[in-house]
């Protein structure tokens, strides 16, 4: 493939009337540090027609090239250390919500929107947008959809691709796909849509979104509850689903490591419990007019603890208070990254499956080495973020060399047992090899056949989730 910085291209480019500078960190290097990109150019598109004329370019000139968000992801899908020096599309300027529909619930976006902004004009229209993670300022709504991202509302709001109504795309050879219908029933023909969300940018680029809204909850109650095992954690979320049936919202797992992590690298954050339990769940319940979430809490907590599944808990008495406690939970990410993990994993489990995973991985995985472990995530809809650190005082440096052969064990445990390897980060280049491993054959030859119809140059996002 053609190197993006070469001189005739980049005059096509300037001609074409798009924006260019050289590419910085922020844009080859991976968030954690893990991977880092080639040196190369980056394309400013303002417009989908201008995606259009970058894509067309690329693809007449056989120059591979990366769509690129917020630059949040963790798993190498935004950046490519090996292989010919891609262009980088960045989004970022396609940064306008386009329309609000308050009566039908949905909302029109550019793809370079953030979260937060999503957030912010869905409440300016009292309603809300659901999508939600730690890096939700700077990640993109655009890149969400790429990676079907999840977050913290799955259980009650699904993923980014069930909050999703409608794409605008460029395809690989510059065509517009103009998918922006806000239909909730649309059955004509194969559904582009959703070949295109999950992607990670292989397939095209996703320029807009029409997306759903919700109406804001009348009233929330949010609470840390210590609960004795993730078996006992179970339990509770059955409590909850047989008492506030759709109002659970939110249902998050915490092992006494994420408090304990949260203590070192934060010491000024202020926790829920004074004596940090083994395990604890984060759950928020959001209801309509009428009914007092505070007072289901409350009772959801008597029956808990009346049934041995709860051992104490904290219910937020303000809206301080809510935030603090779910400062807990998203800084629990910036707290892995200051202790500095050994090895990373996003994985996702049947529900029954979780407990049973977690006792065998905690007795395996330490025949290997010495390690911590700080297992969280999202029972709700049972994805794990299983992340392994080195023992206190040493680092990860030390154990690098380890890294693979715990990931596959972790891996190994998790596929046995019905689940995956990957819940909402993608493959990315980081991954393929898993991909690999562990994929159905029919799957992987209907991927590589629709990549080889839709892409046949090979320029989106190279070596991205099918390898080089």
């Amino acid at each position: 493939m053609l190197n993006p910085a070469d001189t005739t291209f980049a005059e096509r480019l300037t001609q074409a009337g798009i924006k260019t500078r050289d590419a910085t960190p922020a844009y080859t290097h991976e968030l954690r540090g893990k991977f880092v990109g080639k040196s190369t150019i980056v394309a400013l598109p303002n417009s989908t027609d201008e995606v259009s004329r970058v894509v067309r370019l690329c693809n007449d000139a056989r120059v591979g090239l990366i769509p690129f968000g917020g630059g949040t992801g963790l798993v190498a899908g935004q950046v490519a250390p090996e292989g010919p020096p891609p262009l980088i599309l960045s989004l970022e300027r396609l940064n306008t919500v386009r329309a609000i529909y308050p009566d039908e619930n949905t909302l029109v976006t550019e793809a370079g929107v953030t979260l937060s902004n999503l957030h912010a004009a869905a409440a300016e229209a009292d309603r809300l947008f659901p999508l939600s993670y730690a890096s939700k300022d700077s990640a993109l709504i655009g890149s969400a959809l790429a990676v079907n991202s999840g977050g913290l509302n799955v259980l009650r709001y699904g993923t980014a691709r069930e909050l999703c109504l409608g794409v605008e795309a460029v395809m690989p050879n510059g065509d517009i796909l103009h998918g922006l219908k806000r239909l909730r029933k649309d059955n004509t023909g194969y559904d582009l849509r959703n070949l295109l969300i999950g992607s990670e940018g292989t397939l095209g680029v996703i320029t807009a979104a029409a997306l759903k809204l919700y109406p804001q909850p009348a009233q929330t109650a949010t609470a840390f509850f210590a609960v004795r095992d993730p078996a006992a954690a179970l339990q509770l979320l059955t409590l909850f689903r047989e008492r506030a049936v759709d109002a659970v919202s939110a249902f998050e797992l915490l092992s006494g490591q994420s408090f304990a992590f949260l203590t070192e690298s934060h010491p000024d954050l202020r926790q829920p419990f004074e004596t940090p339990p083994l395990w604890a769940v984060l759950t928020e319940l959001g209801t309509g007019p009428g009914i007092d979430p505070d007072a289901l809490m409350a009772d959801t907590f008597e029956a808990a603890l009346e049934a041995g599944v709860a051992t104490d808990a904290r219910l937020a008495q303000s809206g301080q208070q809510r935030a603090e406690f779910w400062a807990v939970r998203e800084t629990l990410p910036e707290a892995n990254r200051h202790i500095g993990a050994i090895a990373s994993h996003d994985i996702a489990l049947p529900l029954v499956e979780v407990p049973g995973f977690l006792d065998e991985a905690a007795q395996a995985l330490p025949k290997l080495f010495e390690m911590r472990i700080n297992a969280f995530g999202h029972l709700g809809d049972g994805n794990l973020h299983y992340n392994i650190f080195p023992p206190q005082g040493a680092t990860k440096e030390a154990y690098k060399d380890r890294a693979a052969e715990a990931t596959r064990l972790v891996h190994d445990l998790a596929m046995a047992r019905g689940g995956t390897f990957s819940a909402e980060h993608g493959v990315g280049r980081a991954k393929t090899g898993d991909l690999q491993r562990y994929g159905d054959p029919a799957k992987l030859a209907a991927m590589r056949a629709i990549k080889q119809a839709l892409d046949p140059n090979g320029i989106m996002n190279p070596g991205a989730v099918l390898p080089l």
